[in-house]
């Protein structure tokens, strides 16, 4: 039986994308079995041609990409052909194995840290949240770059990964992506979770962490006065939308509530109590710990707002709440002095 093989590279769209590059990915066919990689290189979607699975135009950034791409798939047609020569099963995972330059039973880093992320994203509402998914994403999108940049593979055994490996890691964050300490040491820790399964499965019998350490920075939480509070809420703002983020600051403060919890919050939710008050009756978002919380005055007033709001309407939202990340862009024009 002839085997069908082919070969494209696409953009693949993150979870929870609005704006920016996306990474490119290699997907390999054969027999219409396809198995897809990062090649850990981002592209403006605006400059994809998906006609010709290049970059357009003559920068030399595309260039620069494009002929990385053509040394990438004159890579895998070898990989064809070395797997063809010596009369073994072509298969995409076996194309992959020996494209990336690993025995078949062998375990790589990205395999593993992707095997674990598409596992929590299985048990998101049960043990997990979007946001810690995301959270998982971004560390693995910045250690494929760095394999990248640091070993010019696309991939790494997980037998190779040693202190050195997580030292070098840990600079690369702070310095090519410049992670503040925090931040760096975030991620290092949700690697540490995949290297510890690793482990566990006996795919590798060094730990790397043994000698490394980092610790978290205490950051100083600024307190708002009722009085800067009350200046917020009575700032005077034409655009709408920076409006309704100061109202979402505002019902956070008399609430307590979380951003994921205003986010989705519900008018069912919001209930009339014993005392004839109107409540917010709701489970966490993080913990799934029921709340009960009195609307004061100033959060019952902004409820009121927007309870003809068309978007509240539509979706039975209390706030017209845009994403996290629109909302952490349009918050400095709404801070007081």
């Amino acid at each position: 039986m002839k085997n069908t093989f082919s070969l494209l590279f696409y953009l693949k769209k993150p979870k929870n994308y609005v704006a920016g590059t996306m990474p490119i990915y290699m997907r390999i066919t054969v027999n219409g079995v396809p198995k897809e990689l990062s090649i850990g290189k981002q592209c403006d979607p605006e400059r994809w041609n998906p006609q010709i699975n290049r970059l357009d135009g003559k920068k030399e950034d595309a260039k620069t990409i494009n002929t990385y791409l053509k040394i990438v798939e004159d890579k895998v047609d070898q990989a064809h052909t070395d797997l063809f020569k010596a009369d073994k099963e072509i298969t995409a995972l076996s194309l992959k194995n020996k494209f990336l330059g690993i025995e078949k039973k062998a375990h790589t880093l990205l395999t593993a840290f992707q095997d674990h992320n598409d596992k929590m994203e299985a048990l998101i509402g049960k043990d997990f949240t979007k946001g810690t998914l995301s959270k998982y994403n971004t560390t693995l999108m910045h250690t494929t770059s760095f394999i990248l940049h640091k070993f010019k593979v696309i991939d790494l055994l997980v037998e190779k990964v040693d202190n050195y490996f997580i030292t070098e890691f840990d600079f690369y964050l702070r310095s090519k992506c410049r992670c503040a300490n925090n931040a760096a040491v975030k991620h290092i820790k949700n690697l540490g979770k995949v290297i510890r399964i690793c482990l566990a499965n006996r795919w590798m019998t060094y730990d790397p962490f043994i000698a490394h350490k980092n610790k978290i920075t205490k950051v100083e939480q600024v307190i708002l006065m009722p009085t800067d509070i009350q200046a917020i809420y009575n700032k005077v703002f034409a655009i709408e939308r920076l409006r309704i983020v100061r109202d979402a600051f505002i019902f956070c403060c008399y609430t307590g509530l979380s951003f994921i919890d205003l986010v989705e919050l519900r008018k069912s939710e919001v209930v009339t109590g014993i005392d004839q008050s109107l409540w917010i009756i709701k489970k966490r978002h993080k913990s799934g710990i029921p709340c009960n919380v009195p609307l004061l005055p100033i959060a019952l007033e902004i409820f009121e707002r927007y309870a003809d709001h068309p978007l509240c309407v539509d979706t039975g939202l209390v706030l017209p709440m845009n994403s996290n990340q629109k909302m952490n862009a349009y918050r400095a024009p709404v801070k007081v002095a």
